[in-house]
Parts: structure tokens; C-alpha cells; sequence
């Protein structure tokens, strides 16, 4: 698959060249990086493009409710011990934007892809994947993404027969049986704090058994596989038993599950756990996430959390009380227009924190939380927030287009 010997077609770099032009354009009116614009106009000329730029690559593809950039990132460096990487590092996960991702790296050897959990059969044709890593499913977006259980089942049906290596979370039982339809998958025990889109078996509808780390259904006898690799604290065991210590730059136990992950991917490509490791270090911030940044004269520290899941993770990073957290939550189209998903939020969790709500849903946010019994301050911007919040390190979290929105307002 290695060694780009097989040129574009004429019609393929006409293709190539319109769509960078339209990203150019459309960064230029500043409309954001153009990635997406730019790569349905060259599908557009092309269809056949995401195959023709992929037939070069050996390709990774990394899917998942939560944690799919931060993990292709990781990847991405651990892979860089072996040749070049291209990657849609910032997240642009759709086929337009991982084309457009694509055209830039010809003379790459692999392209490390985080792919959106709709369009994981898609680009998966379309590539030729050499491995898939697949880490939770969990709800998010259900006015756009359907439940969990129809995505996992669509993905058991893309992976049905897969040539690639299937690197998959045991402990997320959709996750098991999305993957237990191919024949090549390599298990490992990354962990699964939010259990509540996993009550029943996905494979028969009963309901399933969790006691401790374990689980199974006793009425079909599906039930968690042994795992190949272990995150165990601070280290990653790999299938012959070594322990290899995980030393990174981002928080919590979320990332070092990431890392794990991560870990298995990259030997799947002959990068030993000791190199993959150590290059993953390097990394301190993905697309803005975990940042510390100075606002009027207040470190703040921007936090995504999309999806109950992601929010429940990130609850247990935040400095402990008193120390102030700002939230912010918008509904528009890339964060999914329902907001029932606050309710699914354990807000309690956040008692003793000063809070401050922001974002276009603020109202929604301030009734969840007062339900919840917490203090809170609703503002109309990030500047009064933070005049209001008492000393301290701010923590900032915000779902997608908050995120973003505050972003470009502290100028990250």
C-alpha cells in the first residue's frame, strides 16, 4: 500500500486544485479553515477522490462518540516514529474534510483519520483501512446521530469480513458487538465510566449483568472478551504482559485510555509501546482542548465536554472547590438542536464550585443546574463571567460551537 507510484488522474488534481482553492477562499472571507467547503467541491468534480488519495496510505481510522481527536492525535505521533503522517488533525471528520485533509499529505506513509461515528462505513470503503480503532459509543446528538444501539449495529454490519485490524475498548459493551463481527480484532481493557447507554445487550435485548469491571448477558451469553492490552493506572500492560508507564501532558484517566489505545494501534504498524509512548508526551493540546489561557488577566482553562459521557469525564479533571467554572452550552446544527441531554448530567458533581452559565441555551443550563441545587450566576458574556468569578485558575467547559465561540474569543 506504501509509495505513492500511482499518480492522480488529470480530472483527480483538477479536483484537488479547485477544492484548495475554495478552502483558500473561504479562509480568506474568514468562514473558519475551509477544510469542508473546500473538500465537497472537489468530490463534487471527483467522487471517486477519497480512494484515489488514500490508495497510497496505510490508514487508521478512529471512531467514537468521545475522544476521536485527542486519540487520532496521539496515533498520529506515535506513527511519526515510522514515517510521515497526515492526519485531519483538527477534527474535520466528515468525508469532506478528511479529503480535504488527504490532498495535503502526498507524501505521507500513513493517514491517521478520525472519522464521525455516521460515516465510519463510508470512509472505510473508500480507504482501505489497515486498522480501525474503536473506542465507546454513548448518546450524543440524537436528533442527528439516532441511538446508540443503531450506530453500533452499523458498524457491525460495515465490519462484517474487514481485512483491517480492529482495535476496540472491551469494556463498552456496543463497542463489543460492533467489532465482534470481524475476524481480526485485538482487545483492550481502555475502560467505561459512563454505563448508562449500556444497560441492555446489544446482541438480544436483555438485561445486562456489570459487576465490577465485568459484564455479560445471562440470557444470550454475550459477554466481555479477554482483553489483549490492559490500562492499568499509569501503565499500559501489552498482550506478553509488560507494563509500560504512560507520561502525558493532557489530564485525567480519559487521555491515559486514549493512550492505551493509542498504544495498540501503533503496534499494529510495528511501532514498539516504549516509542509510541514516549512520542505521545509531546503532545499537550489538541484543537484548543486543555489550553490554559490568559484572559483579562485570569488563567482560564478550556475544556470540551459535547455529550453526558464527555461532561461526567470531565467533571473529574477541574481543579476541586472553590475553584470557579464557567459553562457554556449552545444547540445549534453541529452540536445537535436537543438539549435534553443536560438532564442525563450529573451537575451535582460540580457542588462548591462558583458557576457562571453561558451560551445560546443558558436558560436551559440555568434550569438543569437549579433543579440540580447549585449556585449559580447566568451572564451575558465571557467578560462578565470572569470580572464575577473569585481568584483562582478558571475552568471553562463548553459543548462544540461554545467551545469554539469561546475559542476565538480569547483569541486561541
Amino acid at each position: 500500500m506504501a509509495g505513492n507510484s500511482d499518480p492522480l488522474t488529470p480530472r483527480a488534481k483538477l479536483a484537488v486544485t479547485a477544492g484548495r482553492a475554495v478552502a483558500a477562499a473561504s479562509r480568506a472571507a474568514g468562514r473558519g479553515s475551509g477544510s469542508v467547503i473546500g473538500g465537497r467541491v472537489a468530490l463534487k468534480l471527483d467522487p471517486d477522490l477519497l480512494s484515489r488519495l488514500a490508495q497510497h496510505l496505510e490508514v487508521v481510522l478512529v471512531s467514537a462518540t468521545n475522544g476521536k481527536t485527542t486519540t487520532t492525535r496521539l496515533i498520529a505521533e506515535a506513527l511519526r516514529a515510522a514515517g510521515p503522517v497526515v492526519s485531519n488533525a483538527l477534527g474535520a471528520n466528515m468525508p469532506a474534510g478528511i479529503t480535504s485533509a488527504l490532498a495535503g499529505g502526498s507524501d505521507a506513509k500513513f493517514g491517521v483519520l478520525e472519522v464521525d461515528e455516521k460515516y465510519l462505513a463510508v470512509v472505510a470503503r473508500d480507504t482501505d483501512p489497515k486498522c480501525i480503532a474503536l473506542l465507546n459509543l454513548s448518546r450524543d446528538q440524537l436528533d442527528r446521530a439516532g441511538e446508540t444501539r443503531m450506530l453500533a449495529e452499523n458498524w457491525r454490519e460495515a465490519l462484517t469480513g474487514s481485512k483491517a485490524v480492529i482495535v476496540a475498548n472491551c469494556d463498552d459493551p456496543l463497542v463489543v458487538w460492533a467489532a465482534s463481527s470481524s475476524p481480526h480484532v485485538v482487545w483492550v481493557a481502555a475502560g467505561q465510566v459512563w454505563k448508562d447507554d449500556a444497560w441492555s445487550c446489544p446482541s438480544c435485548g436483555g438485561v445486562m449483568q456489570r459487576p465490577g469491571d465485568d459484564w455479560f448477558c445471562n440470557e444470550c451469553g454475550f459477554r466481555r472478551p479477554a482483553p489483549n492490552w490492559v490500562l492499568n493506572g499509569d501503565h499500559v500492560l501489552d498482550p506478553h504482559g509488560s507494563a509500560w508507564p504512560i507520561r502525558l501532558q493532557l489530564p485525567g484517566r480519559a487521555n491515559k485510555a486514549n493512550a492505551a489505545t493509542s498504544a495498540a494501534v501503533a503496534a499494529v504498524f510495528g511501532v514498539p509501546p516504549q516509542v509510541a509512548l514516549e512520542r505521545m508526551f509531546q503532545v499537550q493540546a489538541v484543537a484548543g482542548r486543555y489550553d490554559v489561557v490568559k484572559f483579562q488577566g485570569r488563567d482560564l482553562r478550556l475544556l470540551l465536554a459535547k455529550n453526558p459521557a464527555g461532561w461526567l469525564e470531565t467533571f473529574s479533571l477541574i481543579d476541586p472547590p472553590p475553584a470557579p467554572v464557567i459553562l457554556s452550552v449552545n444547540a445549534r446544527s453541529a452540536d445537535g438542536t436537543d438539549t435534553s441531554w443536560l438532564w442525563d448530567v450529573d451537575y451535582t458533581r460540580l457542588t462548591g464550585h462558583p458557576l457562571f452559565v453561558l451560551g445560546d441555551r443558558k436558560l436551559d443550563l440555568a434550569v438543569r443546574l437549579e433543579v440540580a441545587n447549585q449556585q449559580f450566576q447566568v451572564c451575558d458574556s465571557l467578560e462578565q463571567a470572569v470580572q464575577q468569578a473569585p481568584p483562582g485558575r478558571i475552568e471553562v467547559i463548553a459543548n462544540y460551537t461554545a467551545f469554539q465561540d469561546l475559542r476565538r474569543r480569547v483569541g486561541n
